[in-house]
């Protein structure tokens, strides 16, 4: 059964992006990862999910497939085109969690962040997350994740000090 994981920046004020989409931000921030990079943490994933938003954004950067070595799904109900090496998915978030929780070639990565994260939050189907606090704060954007209503009290597995102020926070949910 496939590990269903979030990976994902966002600023000291919680956003992941600035109001303009930009990510700029997070560029200009000399945070080190050391182990935790993500040329690391890519090589562990086998499938990238991602909504249709940030599909939409990863496109408009010219980059239609950023991940050639991974099975890459995009979550829409609108029609779109994409490359033959990317999947789309139209049968609703409860069949995409039965879906990937019956593969068993290695890690799901939620890709972004928004509402398709924040759906598999609310159906108890993301198994962890790590999110890394950058040392910038960018005043307004997108936030790590929508206001939805739901609760809930992840299982704090690590904090740590990285390298030009940064924290990673290394949560699981039960």
């Amino acid at each position: 059964m496939a590990r269903i994981v979030g990976y994902i920046a966002t600023s000291l004020d919680w956003f992941i992006a600035d109001s303009n989409e930009s990510l700029q931000w997070l560029f200009d921030s000399p945070v080190e990862l050391g182990e935790h990079h993500y040329d690391i943490f890519i090589k562990g994933i086998r499938t990238v999910v991602m909504g249709r938003a940030t599909y939409d954004w990863v496109k408009n950067q010219g980059t239609p497939n950023p991940y050639p070595e991974q099975r890459t799904i995009v979550v829409t109900s609108k029609p779109i085109d994409v490359p033959d090496n990317i999947e789309i998915w139209r049968d609703g978030v409860d069949g995409l969690v039965a879906h990937l929780r019956s593969l068993n070639d290695g890690d799901v990565w939620m890709v972004g962040g928004g509402k398709l994260q924040m759906a598999f939050i609310e159906r108890h189907a993301l198994d962890e997350i790590e999110i890394y606090v950058m040392p910038k704060i960018i005043g307004g954007g997108f936030p790590l994740f929508p206001a939805t209503g739901f609760r809930a009290s992840p299982k704090l597995l690590s904090a740590k000090e990285l390298g030009g102020g940064g924290v990673r926070l290394h949560y699981a949910f039960e």
